[in-house]
Order: structure tokens, then C-alpha cells, then sequence
């Protein structure tokens, strides 16, 4: 398996010293742009990175490919979570940050899943809105202690509610501190999840 050398575009903004560091990741077809100033309304000094997915689904913007809805590639994913795992650590070096959050939709939040897997050292916190992890990972005792927002819908086409619920199950026997968000309907990201991502990130 050959690593990929990625250099990512990305949306940088600068934050005070010793403020935490937000790293923010688009869904399929978002950009660098869809979250990016969401967290400095909730943390004023924080530095906040948000990379472009470098994989192209008919021209939709992706962190890792997949040959099918819901079936990934899985050596494509772990290169490519090699290459966000290093990217991160050298945005975690450059601001100084102790505490880094990690907040990302769908296909972002997957490859923030599959990096923290691996990686558990990169974030003390993590908001996932509808993830999808439709393998089952091996225990990861980093995790322990890990705030984690998992938000999803309970009709999602995409992220089906019996998957989310064992991904939910997985960190918690971690010994992540898992909070849990659901609404009614599917893929859509609703005004609650905006409030309970906002609550996550103020605490």
C-alpha cells in the first residue's frame, strides 16, 4: 500500500495563543467553506482549519473514495487517513493547540472517525453528525476519555439509525464520554443538531 502525499487547500483562520484549534470537514459536494466560520461564534479566539476533500465523485468534493452508497474503499480510505492523520498533526504543531476539536457532516465525519481510530492522540473532542463506520472497528483504549457529539436522524437513507446506534455503543465502551443527538427525519441537518453542536462546542 503506497502512501499519498496530500497537500490539502484549506481555509485557515489565525486564533490567540493557547486557544484550541477547530478543524472543521465538509460532506460530500460541501467545500472548505461549509463550516468554516461556525466555530468563532461559539469560540472567538480559536484557530480553525477546514481542508478540501481531494477526491472527486462526479464532481462532488470527497475525503476518501467509494464504490458504491455506504461501501467504502477501504485501502483508498486508510492512505487517505494516513495523509489527513499527518496533515493534522502538522496544523496541531504549527498553532500550539492542547485541545483540538474536530467537527465535521457525513463524509467528513468519516474520515474524522477513521483518522481517530487510528490516531486517537489528534482530538480531545469530536462532533460527528452523521457518521457512517459500516465496519466493526477494533478497540481503540486511546478514546478513553474523548468528548464526543454524535448527532443523526432517526429515517436517514444514508446513515442508517441501527449503524449509528453501534457506532454509538463502540465509543462508549471506549470510555468516550458520548453525547447523543437524534431528530426525526433523514440526512438533513436540523436547527437541534445546530443547537446541540453549539452546546458541545461551548462546553
Amino acid at each position: 500500500m503506497t502512501d499519498i502525499a496530500t497537500d490539502y487547500v484549506f481555509a485557515e483562520t489565525q486564533g490567540a495563543p493557547g486557544a484550541p484549534l477547530v478543524v472543521t470537514f465538509h460532506g460530500t459536494g460541501g467545500s472548505e467553506r461549509q463550516f468554516h466560520d461556525f466555530p468563532r461564534q461559539l469560540i472567538a479566539d480559536a484557530h480553525v482549519i477546514s481542508p478540501r476533500g481531494d477526491v472527486s465523485e462526479h464532481g462532488a468534493l470527497r475525503f476518501f473514495r467509494r464504490t458504491g452508497e455506504g461501501v467504502y474503499d477501504m485501502d483508498d480510505l486508510a492512505r487517505r487517513l494516513a495523509a489527513m492523520a499527518r496533515f493534522l498533526q502538522e496544523a496541531k504543531e504549527r498553532t500550539g493547540a492542547e485541545r483540538v476539536i474536530a467537527l465535521g457532516y457525513s463524509n467528513g465525519a468519516n474520515i474524522m472517525a477513521a483518522v481517530a481510530l487510528e490516531h486517537p492522540e489528534i482530538f480531545t473532542d469530536m462532533a460527528l453528525m452523521h457518521p457512517l463506520i459500516p465496519w466493526s472497528p477494533a478497540p481503540q483504549p486511546g478514546l478513553k476519555g474523548t468528548r464526543i457529539l454524535v448527532t443523526a436522524g432517526e429515517r436517514d437513507p444514508i446513515c442508517p439509525a441501527p449503524l449509528s446506534r453501534q457506532l454509538i455503543d463502540y465509543l462508549t465502551a471506549q470510555g468516550s464520554h458520548v453525547t447523543q443527538h437524534w431528530h426525526p427525519g433523514g440526512h438533513e441537518i436540523t436547527q437541534g443538531e445546530v443547537d446541540a453542536l453549539s452546546t458541545f462546542l461551548r462546553q
